[in-house]
């Protein structure tokens, strides 16, 4: 019984994804997460119904660019435990807050800003438009990587200057 309640969910959640992705007509970039393990990165985009408006549900995506440059959709546990989406809640019309599982205590605004969308968060308490994240981790015999410390790389809002700031463990 267990085992198909499992498969059930998660033939659910495929078909829930599948159909999210094809109400999807434009997309744009927001972010990306980059780790020193490889040349993989996890791009996060917002998805546009009309090419301009945001979807009214999930817009932000998550997923895999890979070295050789095909994308590939983030599992069931890089999705729940790493590079997911935690939380998405929508503040008004093209103007969404949400929450990294890698950085839950981090509110990042998504909204229009001139022809684009941007991720705004505070980067050393400055608010900043979000361009990357790096990860420098090292992998253990466990399987699970040992993080070191996460670097948030953006633009200052106001003055348009490089922002960075260092988070540890």
């Amino acid at each position: 019984m267990k085992v198909i309640c499992i498969v059930v969910v998660l033939v659910l959640a495929l078909v829930t994804s599948s159909a999210q992705s094809l109400s999807c007509i434009k997309t744009h970039h927001l972010f990306f997460i980059e780790r020193n393990k490889n040349k993989n990165l996890v791009q996060y985009d917002v998805c546009m119904k009309d090419g301009t408006e945001l979807t009214d549900q999930f817009p932000v995506k998550a997923y895999w660019i890979l070295e050789n440059g095909e994308k590939e959709t983030l599992n069931m546990l890089e999705n729940k435990l790493v590079y997911g989406i935690h939380s998405q809640r929508k503040l008004g019309t093209n103007r969404y807050v949400i929450n990294l599982t890698a950085l839950k205590t981090r509110d990042i605004i998504v909204e229009k800003v001139g022809d684009d969308y941007k991720a705004i968060l505070l980067i050393d308490g400055k608010q900043s438009y979000l361009e990357k994240v790096y990860v420098e981790s090292e992998e253990r015999w466990s399987g699970l990587p040992k993080v070191h410390y996460v670097d948030v790389f953006g633009s200052s809002v106001n003055t348009n200057t490089p922002v960075k700031e260092r988070l540890t463990p």
